[in-house]
């Protein structure tokens, strides 16, 4: 039997974050996607994930806003996980000039249209050296299409509610794994400072990048040390 992984994307993503590592682990692993639960409430997100979980333990990998929320849910539900695996995310609170970004952008949204992502904010996700890559940008604004405006205002909204939950996760005795981008814009570097390499149970690998979507840019990075977790 296959060991079953368990995805969750980040904020307006949807299934389609994950199909470039797909081709690299399908053959060795069941890969399970999960929706991001359609609350700002963190501990009812938890109970939507229980519907989802029927295995004694999992194995939970979540990218950005659902990094955040698999640390979340394995700070309530400890007993349940197997092993956890956070891509360009952390779990803490986002970096007080990101949430007034944020804040600006909610409000905006209020008084403008929901139109499409403009082609610079599409490329300012990307690496400079993937932000003429077609195929990566069309599956970005696909994704973002894919959300109502109800949907964006609700996902945006929830990440202003985050805590830091470093305790808990360093209270965990499993294997858990960070990837991320030392120069990722979106991500709280001060925070990534905070987990201390003595502890072993935690390893912690950086890219000499700028790269936040990594599950489309490093697929193959990322689903090397996928295996590397699974086999820890």
């Amino acid at each position: 039997m296959k060991e079953k992984i368990y995805l969750l994307p980040g904020l307006m993503n949807n299934e389609k974050l994950w199909s470039k590592i797909i081709p690299f682990l399908k053959r060795d692993f069941e890969l399970v996607y999960i929706p991001i639960p359609l609350t700002k409430d963190f501990n009812e997100a938890v109970e939507v994930l229980d519907t989802f979980f029927k295995e004694e333990k999992i194995n939970l990998l979540g990218f950005s806003l659902g990094a955040y929320l698999v640390s979340f849910y394995a700070s309530k539900r400890a007993q349940k996980i197997k092993r956890l695996f956070l891509v360009a995310g952390t779990p803490s609170s986002l970096s007080a000039a990101e949430v007034k970004r944020r804040e600006l952008t909610l409000k905006q949204m209020d008084n403008l249209r929901f139109k499409k992502l403009s082609t610079k904010n599409l490329k300012a996700l990307l690496e400079k050296k993937n932000q003429d890559n077609e195929e990566l940008l069309n599956i970005i604004e696909e994704m973002f299409e894919s959300f109502t405006l109800q949907e964006y205002k609700l996902q945006l909204s929830s990440t202003f509610d985050r805590v830091d939950i470093y305790k808990e996760l360093l209270a965990l005795d499993i294997p858990i794994n960070f990837l991320f981008s030392k120069k990722d814009r979106l991500l709280n570097h001060k925070s990534i400072e905070k987990i201390q390499k003595k502890h072993q149970h935690i390893i912690l690998k950086s890219l000499n990048s700028t790269s936040h979507m990594l599950p489309l840019e490093e697929p193959e990075l990322l689903s090397l040390e996928i295996k590397k977790w699974i086999n820890r």
